[in-house]
């Protein structure tokens, strides 16, 4: 059995959650002076290059989205797109019999509208949450990738699976990747930031790149 751990924003994803969380709100704010979206963006930029925490970025950009209703974070959600090849590739390794996981810092309602629009499944979303009260976000964030890594996530869904961690594949592009793609038995940098790239054994652009990687490392028995 092989297990693929997949990132989700940049990786599976085009989209990046919190931004589209944040253009909802200068949506909603036309006249505002510093548009959300690109604090949102600057705050991602920074976490994904390794110069601040991830948590503490999620943190700060959860911060940023109090007050929104749910409502205009489920439009903002439905938003969220993957990238093209990106359900085929899950379908193909689903059908190959290869468990599948997204394991992501963003948030679970927006990986499952993608997943659902495009009509595929994983077998494991790792995902966090934005808690809401009367109707709307708090500016908080929970879920077990705040402060927990992804490397212990891929080693507990791999003791699960009854995989081998030499059996596993990790594929991601920024720093809160690190730790799936240093453990990983393969590590697949997808476009990866710079502080990313050297701790990957093969870096692609594309799905159809990741494909064939898949296939020459006989994930896939063939690239169709």
């Amino acid at each position: 059995m092989t297990l693929v751990a997949f990132d989700f924003d940049g990786t599976l994803s085009d989209s990046e959650m919190t931004v589209l969380l944040g253009e909802r709100i200068d949506e909603l704010n036309p006249d505002s002076e510093q548009p959300v979206a690109e604090e949102m963006d600057a705050i991602t930029a920074r976490a994904m290059n390794d110069e601040i925490g991830y948590a503490e970025s999620l943190r700060e950009r959860a911060g940023l989205l109090s007050g929104l209703s749910l409502s205009d974070a489920k439009a903002a959600f439905d938003r969220v797109a993957l990238r093209p090849g990106s359900a085929d590739l899950i379908a193909a390794l689903n059908a190959a019999g290869v468990t599948t996981a997204i394991l992501t810092g963003g948030f679970q309602r927006g990986v499952e509208a993608a997943l659902e629009h495009e009509g595929v499944t994983v077998d494991h979303v790792i995902a966090n949450r934005l808690p809401a009260a009367d109707g709307e976000l708090t500016g908080e964030v929970g879920g077990p990738l705040v402060e927990g890594t992804k490397d212990t996530a891929l080693e507990n869904l791999a003791e699960t699976e009854g995989v081998g961690m030499e059996e596993t594949v990790a594929v991601g592009d920024g720093a809160n990747d690190l730790p799936m793609l240093e453990v990983a038995g393969l590590a697949v940098g997808f476009e990866p930031k710079p502080a990313v790239e050297p701790a990957c054994d093969v870096v692609v652009s594309s799905m159809a790149e990741l494909r064939e990687v898949l296939a020459e490392e006989d994930v896939l028995v063939a690239v169709e």
